[in-house]
């Protein structure tokens, strides 16, 4: 399934709107997304362990935009949109700061350990991303970047708490 052509038909979920959050690019907005994208997914029924994955890839990701997108560049906007389909909740972030290099995803490898054995600083962000989603695209459009990041539910997460496919708002 490629996310961009993701769709939500109204006879799938009828009660579980996407969510769609226009936040600045400080890490306080960054902040305050997080707890309303977290605040959603607890409405929509889904589990602490689930929520948890989708928080730290979404808060990894508006991160970076922060972090690398903006960087030097001042104030800058992010649009973040949550969208529930069957199995998946799926994340779209946009933004018109800094491609990125070369106009590709990082890898998200890991950096071997330093010569005394202490972990590098940083660099765990994308790591954790390809690991925790289950797709994950890049495109560069008229000046925008859009990152669109899916995290499929996995059999474990859909036992916990009301099965998630109720409401997302």
């Amino acid at each position: 399934m490629a996310l961009s052509s993701a769709k939500r038909s109204d006879n799938q979920h009828p009660l579980c709107p996407e969510m769609t959050l226009e936040i600045g690019s400080s890490p306080m907005d960054v902040r305050r997304a997080l707890v309303r994208a977290t605040e959603a997914l607890v409405r929509g029924g889904y589990g602490p362990q689930f929520r948890g994955i989708v928080e730290l890839v979404l808060a990894e990701a508006l991160n970076n935009i922060v972090e690398h997108a903006y960087a030097g560049q001042g104030a800058g906007r992010i649009q973040v949109r949550l969208l529930e389909l069957p199995g998946a909740i799926c994340l779209q972030l946009r933004d018109r700061g800094a491609p990125m290099p070369g106009l590709v995803l990082p890898e998200g490898r890991l950096k071997p350990l330093g010569h005394d054995g202490d972990l590098p600083e940083g660099g765990f962000g994308w790591y954790l991303i390809r690991r925790l989603a289950s797709e994950v695209s890049y495109r560069r459009d008229a000046g925008e970047n859009i990152l669109e990041i899916a995290v499929a539910r996995e059999p474990e997460c859909a036992a916990e708490g009301s099965g998630g496919s109720d409401r997302l708002r």
